[in-house]
């Protein structure tokens, strides 16, 4: 069940972030990103010493990146001369059936949704109309990859990610989708499990800087 949880996080995340899709690659997948941050990324649905080694072996550009669904434990010893792993961006893979709602924003609060090119983006705004919690999301198929979930810190512990979740959630499931996926972050984990979201494994976050 990992690999495909990778393969579908991996293919949603990047039209999440309109990058270009996935390209296989005998290791996994690798996603061409483009940023002054990342270059691209490399993304492992079978972590095992010789793919996290061919994978990283084949990196001629530095900001390079690989995902891999191991602890991070495990994959250090694995790394060739000139990869660290990225202690802050080390997450979780989680899913969830999703399941009906009827979110309600709490009260001084508003929501909107909007879809544009395969993305649906929700935003919660306070009573000024600033954008105070938000979060988008790419279905495929039967599957909805949920990406940048976050709440303003001065917004936060009102419920706004719960409810910026279950709307998501409901506007997966008028298009289709089943079943949700996205990789969390230790904070983000807290919440999601809150909401029935399970953990299915460690994603350890290493980069390229010889």
């Amino acid at each position: 069940m990992i690999p495909e949880l990778v393969r579908t996080w991996a293919a949603g995340w990047a039209v999440s972030r309109r990058t270009p899709q996935p390209v296989d690659r005998p290791w996994g997948v690798y996603i061409e990103v483009g940023t002054a941050e990342q270059v691209g990324r490399h993304v492992l649905p079978h972590a095992t010493e010789s793919a996290v080694r061919s994978a990283a072996e084949s990196a001629r550009v530095p900001r390079t990146w690989l995902h891999v669904p191991e602890p991070r434990e495990t994959v250090g010893p694995w790394l060739p001369a000139g990869w660290l792993i990225d202690e802050e961006d080390c997450g979780h893979l989680m899913a969830v059936d999703l399941m009906a709602t009827d979110p309600v924003a709490p009260e001084g609060y508003t929501t909107s949704v909007e879809t544009r090119d395969g993305v649906t983006f929700v935003r919660v705004r306070d009573a000024a109309g600033a954008v105070v919690a938000q979060g988008q999301m790419a279905v495929l198929g039967e599957a909805t990859v949920m990406d940048r979930v976050v709440t303003e810190e001065a917004h936060r512990h009102r419920g706004l990610g719960s409810h910026v979740m279950r709307t998501l959630a409901s506007e997966a499931l008028a298009r289709g989708a089943t079943l949700g996926v996205l990789g969390a972050t230790p904070d983000g984990r807290a919440l999601y499990e809150t909401l029935g979201w399970k953990t299915h494994a460690p994603l350890t976050s290493c980069a390229f800087r010889p």
